[in-house]
């Protein structure tokens, strides 16, 4: 190979890698859609923590599974929490699942009811959505974090099958998902612990015993509630593990199947556990496989 030859090849190669880096440098990110572009119910203001929205990460069809999961980040219903977001949708992209992460309102600005409506809001627009996604109406799950986790399991035990006199046609389909997986979830909100936030978020410092019966979803669970997946150390000092142990009861009891696995010891809010903006726990991050196990057997019907 001549010198000139081979300077003009690696000026080619050297052109081609930059041209690459810039094309993924530049590739656009998802954006965020507004659940309600008209305002949501009970809204205060105009001001971004006003507007609850849902972040489509779509997979190609080519390599798509079909299904789509609404994701709900952690957060002590006060914030949310980024490693819960994004990460999360990306994961479930390697799989073939397309993923909506979802921006739901929080206290102290917003109390019961704003973020349950925005969590429902959440799996009636997908659903709704189903056929311009190219997604199956009918494997929509939930995958909620902490009080993300809470957010999911309330959606996953108060759904309805929609209101088909509604005017707006996404309040007449099922909020009803089809799976559900639960990360360290809040699964009761009796059982918040003593001086942890979701509880006083959520439903402000005087909740009537009535409000905590009716988010205390361990005692609303039936037939109809979705397949579950959970996951959670046994020593969470912010979730207590009775989270998951009563909802297992629950859901056999009323003969839904499930799959739950503990860890003797790890961090609360774990995330992917990849060291990736969460937490580097190695030993934990095996939940994924075994999560992406535990879908592929739902997904295979």
């Amino acid at each position: 190979m001549t010198r000139t030859r081979r300077s003009v090849l690696l000026l080619f190669a050297a052109l081609t890698c930059a041209g690459l880096g810039l094309s993924a440098q530049s590739a656009p990110a998802p954006t965020p859609i507004a659940l309600w572009p008209h305002g949501a119910p009970g809204a205060v203001g105009n001001e971004p923590q006003d507007i609850p929205t849902i972040t489509p990460y779509m997979v190609p069809s080519s390599r798509s599974t079909g299904a789509a999961f609404v994701v709900y980040p952690g957060g002590g219903y006060r914030m949310i929490s980024k490693h819960e977001g994004e990460p999360i949708a990306l994961w479930l992209n390697k799989l073939g699942i397309s993923a909506f992460v979802v921006t739901y309102r929080v206290g102290p600005r917003y109390h019961y009811p704003a973020p349950i409506l925005d969590g429902e809001r959440a799996v009636r627009y997908v659903r709704s959505h189903a056929a311009q996604y190219g997604i199956d109406p009918h494997k929509i799950g939930i995958i909620g974090f902490s009080a993300g986790g809470h957010l999911a399991v309330t959606v996953g035990t108060h759904f309805d099958d929609g209101n088909p006199q509604a005017a707006d046609p996404i309040d007449r389909v099922s909020d009803r998902p089809d799976l559900m997986i639960l990360v360290y979830a809040l699964i009761g909100i009796d059982l918040d612990v003593p001086g942890g936030s979701s509880r006083p978020m959520l439903l402000g410092d005087h909740p009537t015993q009535a409000m905590i019966d009716l988010l205390s979803n361990e005692k609303h669970v039936t037939a109809q509630t979705p397949p579950t997946f959970m996951v959670q150390a046994t020593d969470d000092p912010w979730v207590h593990v009775e989270n998951c142990l009563l909802f297992a009861g629950a859901l056999r009891q009323a003969g839904v199947p499930f799959e739950l696995h503990l860890f003797q010891h790890g961090p609360h809010g774990f995330g992917l556990a990849d060291g990736n903006g969460s937490p580097n726990t190695p030993r934990l991050a095996i939940w994924t496989q075994l999560a992406a196990n535990w879908l592929k057997l739902q997904l295979s019907d």
